[in-house]
Order: structure tokens, then sequence, then C-alpha cells
């Protein structure tokens, strides 16, 4: 109707510019501002034989994670003994463990099955969204596991009373409320950036860093505030984690007697190397972003994002005589219940 109208006010209009020019043109701007409808994530391998090598490796570590993971979180339910805060952080943390691989490998392994690298723009948004909370819930749930021991060691006396289990449920709160948050942040920023260079992400998943490079240039400015302030969180963490351990060891120091120096120190052993493993695995992947190749840059995501779920269960597992018979237990019932 409204061509009709246009035709009968102003013929020679439409005579100059013909009726295919202005949908070209929108076209084209749509192209160039618009987000792919899927992207395109690295394949481990090309080959068929080397693509189920990947299948059945990822596979073996995945089911490794689900089992330790599975059974500390079985184990700490269960046992009433566990039901203490030192347990029921680790109860989270193999949560939240559990989470992180589950969010990554199985599309992976999916890549090798089926061959194809493919994932929807949806399935990207939300695979961004669970790593970014699954991982910084873990670093603010360790620095409250932090927490924990030095009120444990430098404060015994006010130990019940600080460490009280509403107390703790308020902390947990306060871990998995944090992730959604800078989850919610940075998936909404970085998803809400123009990509005008291609679909293909350099990395077996959604990678925040990888989509980035995929932005217009000059266009994530909004993204580098969001990362400067979850910076200076992830700074602040590490500052109270090593300005906690300081104190652990100075007072650790001052006890006169051999055998309680070691149970004092046992008892933060485990969780000072989960945390080393953690901050360092992710600390070299981040540097090895700008400095390394593509193939060092899938292999340090693979240490930060598989390796640490598949290890901590038996970090835990191995210098803790407690959770070591509970897990004992679990099992002969378990074995005892298919007899």
């Amino acid at each position: 109707m409204s061509e009709v109208l246009l035709r009968e006010v102003c013929p020679n209009l439409l005579m100059s510019f013909p009726h295919w020019t202005v949908p070209c043109a929108q076209k084209k701007q749509m192209s160039n501002s618009s987000s792919p409808k899927e992207f395109l994530l690295r394949a481990f391998a090309d080959t068929r034989e080397l693509q189920l090598l990947h299948f059945s490796l990822f596979l073996g570590l995945y089911l490794a994670a689900l089992l330790g993971n599975g059974l500390i979180i079985t184990a700490i339910a269960c046992d009433h003994r566990l039901h203490t805060p030192m347990y029921f952080f680790l109860l989270n943390l193999s949560i939240l463990d559990l989470g992180s691989i589950s969010t990554s490998v199985p599309k992976s392994m999916a890549i090798s099955l089926w061959n194809s690298r493919a994932i929807s723009y949806s399935g990207c948004a939300a695979q961004v969204f669970f790593l970014v909370f699954f991982i910084l819930a873990e670093y603010f749930l360790l620095t409250v596991m932090a927490y924990d021991r030095f009120v444990a060691i430098c404060r015994p006396l006010h130990y019940s009373t600080l460490m009280g289990s509403r107390a703790c449920v308020k902390m947990a709160a306060a871990v998995w409320g944090s992730g959604i948050l800078n989850a919610v942040l940075h998936t909404a920023n970085t998803f809400s950036l123009p990509l005008c260079r291609g679909n293909a992400v350099e990395q077996f998943y959604c990678s925040l860093p990888q989509l980035r490079r995929l932005s217009c240039s000059g266009s994530y400015l909004r993204e580098s505030g969001v990362t400067v302030v979850s910076l200076c969180l992830v700074l602040g963490c590490f500052v109270f984690i090593v300005l906690s351990y300081v104190q652990i060891f100075t007072a650790v120091l001052r006890i006169p007697s051999e055998k309680g120096r070691h149970k004092a120190f046992s008892t933060c052993l485990s969780h000072l190397v989960v945390v080393s493993l953690f901050v360092s695995t992710l600390m070299f992947a981040q540097l090895s972003l700008s400095i390394s190749s593509p193939a060092q840059d899938l292999v340090m995501a693979v240490l930060y994002s598989v390796v640490p779920p598949i290890v901590n269960p038996l970090i835990y597992s191995m210098r803790n005589k407690e959770l070591k018979d509970a897990l004992r237990k679990l099992i002969q019932w378990v074995q005892c219940w298919h007899q």
C-alpha cells in the first residue's frame, strides 16, 4: 500500500533508486554487525583414529572425576562425623569440580565422536556462563577454606563461634552468589559485543579470551571494565590466602612439640596443594594466551580445566584419615549391597 502511494506521489524517486538497493544495503549492514548462529570449536585431531583415541582418553578422565568427586560427596553426606565446616566446604568444592569438568569435557568428546565442531550460539553462551561461574566460585571457595584453616589453627578457641553452621552456610551462599553474578556480567558483556571476525573458536570449549578475539576492534571497552573488577576480586582473594598462610605457618612454628606441629600442618597441607595447583595452572594458561602457539594453549586449557577436578579428590583423600575411613566404609557398604 505504501509503495503504491509513493509511486503515485513521487514516481521519479522510485525510478532513481531501484527497489532492490535499500534491502541489499540493510542486509549487508546486518551481516556485518549481527552475531553468528553457531561457533566452530577446535578439534584435537583430524584423523578418525586420533579422534577416537581422544574420545577414549577424555572419557576415562571424565569418569575418574565423576567417581572421585562423587565418592567424596556421598561419603561426606552419609557420615555424620564429617559434618564439620572443613568437610562442608570440601563437599562444595567437589560439586564445583564436577560442574566445571562437565561443562567442557562432554562437548569435546562429542566433537571427536561425531566429527562435528559446531556449537550453537545459545550453547556457547551457556558454556561460557557455567565455566566462568564454576571457576570463579571454586577460587572464592578456596579463599573461604583458607579462612577456615586460619581460624582452626590461629583462633582455635573461637572456632565454634566463627565457623558455626549458620556462618558456613552464609559463606557458601556468598561464594555461589558471587560466582553467578560474575558469570552473568561476563556472559552478558561478551555476547553483546559485535562479532565480525568469523566464528572459529581456537579452543575446545567456548573461551572468553577466544571469543573476544572475534569481536570488532575497539568494541570491548565494557568487557574490559568487568574484567578489571574480576581481576581485583581475584587479586584480593590471592592476597588474603597468602596472608592467611603466613599467619598459619607462624602459629605452627610456635608450637613446642614436633608432633603438634606436624598435626597442625597436615590439616592445611591438602588445601595448600589444591590452591597451588589451581592458581598455577590458571596463571600459566592465561600467560600462554599471548606468548604460546594454539597447540600450547590447548594443552594449558586441558591442564586447568580437566586436571584439578581429577586430582583434587586424590589430594584430599590421601592425607586425610577420617575421609579415607569414610570412603572405605562407603565402598564396603556398596560391595555388601551388591552381594
